[in-house]
């Protein structure tokens, strides 16, 4: 069975099922179809289902004339059928793995897609979880529901792991050519994987088992989530020296070796920095183990937003000015530069802070017109002279490059700038207040 599997994989006869069609799902399932395959995308959402039939895209690296052309070409079928996967030979489940309020894992996602997909499972399929969950997952949830259906994962169903690695925005590196880790429960499954995902991506690295390739991910995002931890401390250190943390940084920078660059900010945001530590120390404490390194580095980040909303309050006080009765623009509300994806973004939390000690807060993002959160809708301002002038303070939460911070700088009175946006701007109206202040020499 293996062996007529990796036949139809390797001749492009397999049919290709793609379970969750957001950030991941989707454009996965666009290489798939670039790449020959028949693809069925499964989603639970309605909306994004008719949108994509109809040719639109709600993910920002994935273009709509793509989606069309797939969906013209008979290559690519959205659907809210779960039946459709039993079409399928290969299904890759790519759902949300978010913590709950205890910032344990919340597994209801990848427990749904385990029940759709096993229901619909057949004798030689190979399934991949692609979801960042904690070690131990695809073997202890996917592969007993899998079996329960009278399959042998090994034998004539194949079960692997395989973290994904998109990097929302990033021009450079993509679904295609980032390198792909794929880890099955048995050496057949990691073959299978291995062989359906080579068919797509550029680079495949296998690696001996699922626990592998599970922690594979969490040590990706540990490394910068504590990296970053340590610059956001470097921040605060700098700040009560009087050094200019960019300087020390960039001068740490030209050393050739022994030093990665990592740069301090408001917080951390995305779906996998702030997460998928988490779900290493979790793990970790069901082996009753204390994961320092990881809670210190998320205590750091955690309170960035705070730190910030210090830095603001410092700076209107010096301006005879209480934060309760200002106006305050936000500047960038999206996690990161030039991207749409508000996940966990360090902005909610500013505006938050600061609407709570009675703050009158405003946002302006070139990519987030307005957004819903906790059942309230905003909309942003736009950027005018007139918008910078009326506000009391503008804090830089986002460096978007879309906005013009010399426009910002020549109308604001007061910049609270937490990205280094503003340090190559020539002298301006504004008071600029950085992250780290220092003392000029």
């Amino acid at each position: 069975m293996k062996d007529e599997l990796l036949a139809r994989i390797r001749d492009r006869r397999a049919v290709v099922g793609v379970v969750g069609l957001g950030y991941v799902g989707l454009p996965l399932a666009m290489e798939f179809a670039q790449a020959g395959f028949r693809v069925v995308g499964f989603d639970v959402s309605e909306r994004v289902v008719r949108d994509l039939m109809a040719g639109k895209s709600h993910i920002q690296d994935v273009p709509a004339a793509s989606v069309a052309a797939h969906v013209g070409a008979g290559t690519f079928t959205a659907t809210t059928d779960e039946t459709r996967l039993r079409e399928c030979d290969a299904i890759s489940i790519a759902v949300p793995t978010p913590l709950s309020k205890t910032r344990d894992p919340d597994m209801s996602f990848v427990n749904a897609a385990t029940e759709t997909v096993a229901r619909n499972s057949h004798p030689g399929m190979v399934v991949v979880l692609e979801s960042t969950t904690y070690p131990g997952t695809t073997r202890e949830v996917l592969q007993p529901r899998l079996e329960q259906e009278g399959r042998h994962v090994g034998v004539d169903i194949f079960l692997a792991f395989s973290p994904e690695r998109v990097d929302p925005g990033n021009p450079t590196w993509h679904t295609k050519n980032t390198p792909k880790v794929v880890g099955g429960v048995t050496a057949a499954c990691t073959e299978v994987a291995a062989a359906l995902y080579a068919q797509c991506i550029e680079t495949v690295v296998p690696v001996t088992s699922a626990e592998a390739a599970e922690l594979v991910k969490l040590l990706e995002n540990t490394f910068r989530a504590v990296n970053i931890g340590l610059v956001n401390e470097m921040a605060i250190v700098c700040d009560k020296l009087g050094v200019n943390v960019w300087e020390v940084i960039d001068a740490a920078a030209t050393k050739p070796f022994g030093f990665m660059k990592f740069t301090p900010g408001p917080g951390i945001g995305g779906h996998c920095i702030p997460l998928d530590p988490h779900y290493l120390a979790w793990k970790m404490r069901t082996l009753n183990y204390k994961t320092r390194f990881i809670d210190l580095a998320s205590e750091i980040n955690s309170e960035m937003p705070e730190y910030v909303v210090r830095k603001v309050a410092r700076a209107l006080n010096d301006d005879e000015r209480a934060v309760k009765g200002s106006r305050i623009l936000i500047l960038g509300i999206a996690y990161k530069r030039d991207i749409d994806d508000m996940r966990e973004s360090p902005a909610l939390d500013v505006m938050r802070l600061l609407e709570e000690r009675g703050a009158r807060v405003d946002y302006h993002d070139p990519w987030v017109a307005s957004f819903r959160e906790d059942g309230h809708s905003r909309s942003g301002v736009p950027l005018t002279a007139e918008t910078l002038e009326r506000a009391d303070a503008v804090v830089i939460v986002t460096d978007h490059s879309r906005v013009d911070y010399q426009f910002v700088a020549d109308h604001a009175r007061l910049l609270v700038d937490t990205r280094n946006a503003t340090a190559r701007l020539r002298p301006s109206r504004a008071r600029i207040v950085q992250l780290a202040n220092h003392r000029p020499a």
